[in-house]
């Protein structure tokens, strides 16, 4: 890795919690403000852009190159690109919350695991942790993400992945299995010893509504985003929508809208598990009627400025750009989960200020629901204040 690649790693920024503090979030992700993005992309082209982008974004580089290149195409086009294959889309994000699950649920919520765990639960699973398989592309997806569903349904849930869902949606019954199979299952462990925390963590939501059902009003929105993220130059690190902080997640997912449901943080945090087993349910999901599992597309703006979006694991993810007259850039801005969810006036902020100073179970229930794709962590403000909420 030359020099520069390390000196990004200064940029990627971190959070950190303050149970009982007020602001209880500090921290940022340096290279999102001061147009030090822009910067660091202004006059490169095509795929030196997606590579630049992915070594900055590393942990869903893949969501950051399908954004990138629906910007970049839209800006050059004037017209929405093509959609993405859905399979693939859908077998990266399973992958980045298969990896989410057992990788950082575990240093989130270290009281829950023994202290020597494996990874013995993932034995046969077709999805690497690390990155995806040489060979699989477009064509390729849906096979592996029907050997995913016969994975799951083999190896963890023991039955059809629909009749799962069908009796587990239901967040109390989510909760039961979860304390069942805890013993012997890593995920429904990490689950059931946060159940009893984020079930009373109640943070008022709303939702991040820009993709919407009719496209008209769609257009509008993002139009309308894409004019605060172009002109502001801390939006990306400070966002709202319509004047108020809003939250984005598996759980606010365009298909779904109109759902009414009362939300918790559990609900935030077994959302990703849900989503796993709805991405393996549905290897064909491209054929879906309604709003698809996951969205995803491009709006053309002005000459040369696009505005594209993709729903990735951690939420919606915006990447804005203005092209010169040769294709080369000028502008880049990224609009990202973490930054609509760790706002320092948020949901997220609120529920970590109303807990007592010592509360970093509850803390750190709430960074897993939350799910930050930097470091984070939680630090008592309160010298010697015991655990608890």
């Amino acid at each position: 890795m030359n020099t520069t690649v390390k000196s990004w790693d200064l940029l990627r920024g971190q959070y950190q919690l303050l149970p009982g503090a007020q602001p209880a979030i500090a921290g940022q992700r340096p290279v999102l403000g001061a147009g030090r993005l822009g910067h660091l992309l202004c006059g490169q082209r095509g795929a030196q852009v997606s590579r630049t982008l992915t070594s900055v974004f590393t942990l869903c580089a893949h969501a950051h190159r399908r954004a990138a290149e629906m910007a970049l195409d839209c800006a050059q086009q004037g017209l929405p690109p093509t959609p993405q294959p859905a399979p693939l889309h859908l077998l990266e994000t399973a992958r980045d919350h298969l990896r989410s699950i057992a990788l950082d649920w575990p240093q989130r919520l270290p009281e829950c695991v023994p202290a020597i765990h494996t990874l013995e639960w993932l034995r046969g699973c077709p999805l690497s942790l690390v990155a995806k398989p040489a060979g699989v592309d477009a064509a390729s997806a849906p096979d592996v993400l029907e050997r995913l569903r016969a994975w799951l349904e083999e190896r963890v849930l023991h039955e059809p992945v629909s009749d799962w869902l069908t009796a587990h949606r239901d967040p109390d019954a989510l909760a039961r299995w979860c304390s069942v199979q805890a013993p012997g299952l890593l995920p429904a462990r990490c689950l059931a010893h946060g159940h009893a925390l984020a079930q009373g963590l109640t943070p008022p939501m709303r939702s991040l509504d820009l993709l919407d059902a009719d496209p008209a009003r769609q257009s509008a929105h993002l139009s309308e985003l894409a004019q605060q993220l172009a002109h502001e130059t801390e939006f990306a690190q400070r966002p709202t929508w319509r004047g108020a902080c809003a939250e984005t997640g598996p759980w606010t997912r365009l298909r779904h809208r109109g759902r009414q449901m009362e939300h918790s943080a559990w609900t935030r945090f077994s959302a990703r598990w849900l989503e796993l087993v709805e991405i393996a349910a549905a290897p064909n999901a491209a054929e879906r009627q309604g709003a698809p599992l996951l969205s995803c597309g491009a709006l053309p703006l002005a000459q040369g400025q696009a505005l594209a979006w993709c729903e990735m694991a951690r939420g919606l993810l915006l990447h804005w750009v203005q092209l010169d007259a040769q294709g080369a850039v000028l502008d880049y801005r990224v609009l990202a989960p973490t930054e609509w969810n760790f706002h320092p006036d948020g949901a997220l902020a609120r529920a970590v200020s109303a807990l007592s100073p010592g509360a970093t179970a509850a803390a750190q229930t709430l960074a897993a629901a939350f799910d930050p794709c930097v470091a984070c962590t939680v630090q008592p403000h309160a010298a010697g204040a015991s655990d608890g909420t």
